[in-house]
């Protein structure tokens, strides 16, 4: 676990690879971009709001690449850093449970109208939204961990 010295309060280099919150990255990189390709896959239709799901994920998957690097690189040693990642992690939690959401009610409204003898491109792009709710949620688990355990970090220092 990292320091709690106000000089080495978040880890750097490798160190983020070893720490409990941090290491949640390279899974939020992964479900994120899983979000991102499923729902760039599909049609989208005139009243569908998939739009936020796509500047969640993009947003978020940007923002995660950003804050890897910046702790990759060590360019978060300053005391305002804690506060920062705690912060950044809840706004993204709460990004990605209105975007779950979203995308939960436009697969179950398009699953209302799919049948059972349905086999064309509605019944592909079904698919699809069921791969995307399921990987939105865990993209929101794993920002809500990591915001809980950046929580008890920043509580430390």
């Amino acid at each position: 676990m990292a320091s709690t010295t106000s000089g080495d309060v978040l880890p750097t280099g490798g160190r983020i690879f070893a720490t409990v919150p941090d290491v949640f990255f390279i899974p939020e990189f992964v479900f994120g971009g899983l979000v991102w390709i499923l729902v760039a896959s599909t049609r989208v239709f005139m009243d569908n709001p998939l739009g936020w799901v796509m500047f969640v994920s993009v947003f978020c998957f940007v923002l995660t690449t950003l804050w890897f690097f910046i702790f990759l690189c060590g360019a978060n040693q300053s005391s305002v850093w804690p506060t920062l990642d705690v912060a950044y992690h809840f706004v993204a939690v709460v990004f990605y449970l209105s975007a779950s959401v979203d995308l939960a009610y436009i697969t179950i409204v398009i699953g209302s109208t799919v049948n059972v003898l349905s086999t064309g491109e509605l019944l592909k792009i079904y698919r699809l939204d069921i791969a995307a709710v399921v990987m939105s949620y865990v993209a929101t688990l794993l920002y809500f961990i990591h915001a809980i355990f950046s929580a008890i970090r920043w509580k430390r220092s």
